[in-house]
């Protein structure tokens, strides 16, 4: 009978990261002036979405537009690496850690998070994770960013989703889960040693 697969899937932002990198990246390619002017345009959203009146990937698409909307691939590609270069001083070192047990074990790791690709992808590559499982930007034909995300969202129900399409049937692999927040609820419903918050 072949060895069961054991997986371990780690949220970013608040898990593997001590901050949320997706309001850094924004305030990085805006800067804090015109971030602060956007902030208060997107108020009415961010309000609906906190009362449960707008979904998460609405919201975060409206945030998108905003900010991200009409830009060109090539040139938000560059800011990207330079952000995801600078990720590493954001790590927590206790989920680093155990990001590498998991990788000495030959485990293969997962990072699945509601933050972008498009600088998560930089970051992947320094800590040699396995996958990357994020939310990504559509892209027009003309190489500018629509502020949609492919996909929808990569949070709550949309995390198992994607990890049972990369990996097959969930009864086939072993699953550990890392997450911090209500975005990673049902991953970690799904996983035989959930973690929340707390690094084991």
């Amino acid at each position: 009978m072949p060895t069961e697969q054991i997986v371990a899937a780690f949220d970013f932002d608040g898990t593997l990261t001590r901050k949320d990198t997706f309001t850094l990246f924004l305030k990085e390619i805006s800067g804090q002036l015109e971030y602060v002017k956007k902030v208060i345009r997107l108020i009415p959203i961010l309000t609906g979405y906190q009362m449960g009146w707008i979904n998460n990937t609405l919201m975060k698409e409206h945030v998108l537009t905003m900010f991200l909307r009409g830009r060109t691939l090539h040139d938000l590609l560059k800011l990207a690496e330079q952000f995801g270069q600078s990720l590493p001083q954001y790590l927590r070192p206790e989920a680093v850690n155990r990001l590498h047990w998991h990788q000495r074990q030959g485990h293969l790791c997962v990072i699945v998070s509601a933050s972008l690709g498009l600088y998560l992808r930089p970051l992947q590559a320094i800590l040699q994770v396995d996958h990357l499982l994020a939310s990504e930007l559509e892209i027009a034909p003309t190489g500018l960013i629509t502020g949609k995300l492919i996909g929808g969202n990569c949070y709550g129900t949309e995390k198992t989703r994607r990890l049972q399409s990369l990996l097959g049937a969930r009864e086939t692999y072993l699953l550990y889960a890392y997450g911090d927040s209500r975005g990673d609820r049902e991953l970690l419903a799904d996983a035989d040693s959930p973690f929340y918050r707390v690094m084991p």
